[in-house]
């Protein structure tokens, strides 16, 4: 189990640098083209892997073939298209805040949807988590988030928190294939979805950007999306929804400390104490209960 949590840390980490990543490709393309061809790397990349460890593709039954397809369309098609357009008008900060809400639509999703109890714990680690992004992204001060109210932008962000709640909660009941498979299957979708969203927009062909860009999408492809959308969903399927999408909160983390460590951003007091507290919040709810041991249907595989 350590070392499952170790990899959803190292994926928190590596959405993180997706961040710094995405500032890099999208001065030189649009939201949808980088969209597009982040996933046509992932899926290369995917595939490769899925034909290197399983040597190929698995047969789906019907009712898996509507599962990956609505993975396809939830997690990456409907996110990423939603988060680019919505970044568009939002500030970096306040679009962070309502995309770190993610792990607790998810956990309100797992309750109503698949039955997953609703603790006390569950409940508090959640608050904390969210207050310590508040507190980091906000300079100390959360009321300041909220200034100005919500316009279309604020709506497509929550429309991608939906989405990848969504997605999260499809890939926790699509059983009898590998999380490397299903990704994989989600990635072709989603990709094939994102280029005729792109094709619409008249944008045909290789982008013709600098070699850095392309640099960008490529981490962004591998490690931001071949990687760890594998060991996200790893996560999902071991500890289930809520407790694998609480990690989601340590993105903002990842993303401050890689801007200090590579950008030569500035350390805050405020930084500090709401790293502090989101990494108590997923401390608090991925704790076992120390009473009663959980019964064998608690977390299925």
């Amino acid at each position: 189990m350590t070392s499952l949590y170790a990899k959803l840390t190292l994926v928190a980490v590596i959405w993180g640098g997706t961040f710094i990543a995405g500032r890099v490709a999208a001065p030189e393309m649009s939201a949808a083209t980088a969209a597009l061809w982040r996933y046509v790397v992932a899926s290369a990349a995917l595939v490769a892997m899925l034909l290197f460890r399983e040597g190929r593709f698995p047969r789906l039954a019907s009712p898996q073939w509507v599962r990956v397809t609505l993975l396809g369309l939830t997690g990456v098609a409907a996110y990423n298209l939603c988060f680019m357009a919505g970044l568009e008008t939002v500030p970096a900060s306040r679009g962070s805040l309502i995309i770190a809400l993610n792990p607790a639509a998810t956990l309100l999703g797992a309750a109503l949807f698949l039955h997953e109890p609703l603790t006390a714990a569950k409940v508090g680690g959640m608050v904390i988590a969210l207050l310590g992004v508040a507190i980091e992204l906000s300079g100390g001060n959360p009321l300041r988030l909220f200034d100005g109210g919500a316009g279309i932008g604020e709506l497509l962000l929550v429309g991608a928190v939906l989405s990848w709640a969504a997605y999260t909660l499809i890939g926790k009941g699509l059983t009898g294939l590998s999380p490397l498979a299903i990704t994989t299957y989600a990635a072709l979708i989603g990709t094939a979805i994102l280029a005729v969203a792109v094709a619409m927009r008249g944008e045909v062909g290789l982008p013709h950007v600098s070699g850095k860009a392309w640099l960008a999408l490529i981490y962004m492809g591998t490690a931001g999306t071949a990687i760890a959308f594998v060991w996200f969903l790893e996560g999902v399927q071991v500890l289930g929804p809520a407790r694998a999408a609480i990690f989601v909160n340590l993105v903002p983390v990842a993303a401050i400390t890689l801007g200090v460590l590579l950008l030569g951003e500035r350390v805050t007091v405020a930084m500090l104490a709401g790293a502090a507290l989101v990494v108590a919040g997923v401390f608090i709810i991925n704790r076992p209960a120390a009473s009663t041991p959980a019964p064998a249907c608690a977390h299925p595989h």
